[in-house]
């Protein structure tokens, strides 16, 4: 499986690693530990078992665009997740649709425009709800910040390798390249 994730711009990064540092501070369940070297701050917009590497560059070319983070998310399941916001600007949701569309659905239904929660993960435990109390939470979380989303990536979970889509990259050799 392969996604397609917009970076952050520096100061925006340096914002959410430093986020991470203080939840692991106090104690709390976040990326921080997490040393794969992959991992860094991103906003998934879709995964496909394949992309078509030239019409996702296409429509990537409308990078930069604006990021907004506004509030926490907590989302419950096997996993528990807590994730910065990204609030949905106009541009921001087009892309996430078109780079949907063009990867064909991409399969998993959570990325469907209609289902797409933007979001930048901070940290996952599985050991049940109550892992981020609110009044531990670190204060920026609090406070709206605005970035911009610079550049894309796209991530292959079997190999567990990072391509770079932007600016002018190169397709995997082997991949496909249609539209």
């Amino acid at each position: 499986m392969r996604t397609v994730e917009l970076l952050l711009d520096d100061a925006s990064e340096a914002r959410v690693r430093g986020v991470w540092g203080r939840l692991a501070e106090a104690g709390m369940p976040c990326l921080a530990g997490h040393r794969h070297p992959t991992n860094r701050p991103h906003l998934t917009l879709t995964t496909a078992s394949e992309l078509p590497w030239e019409a996702v560059a296409l429509a990537l070319s409308v990078l930069p665009l604006p990021l907004r983070l506004e509030g926490t998310l907590r989302f419950e399941g096997r996993t528990s997740v807590l994730a910065w916001r990204v609030v949905p600007e106009a541009g921001l949701a087009a892309l996430q649709r078109r780079v949907w569309e063009v990867a064909s659905g991409g399969g998993n239904p959570l990325f469907e425009p209609a289902n797409w929660v933007p979001h930048l993960t901070l940290g996952r435990d599985r050991s049940g709800t109550g892992s981020w109390p609110a009044e531990l939470l670190p204060g920026e979380l609090a406070e709206p910040w605005e970035g911009t989303f610079t550049e894309a990536r796209s991530y292959d979970t079997e190999l567990r390798t990072v391509e770079r889509l932007t600016p002018n990259f190169a397709a995997p050799p082997g991949s496909s390249t249609g539209t």
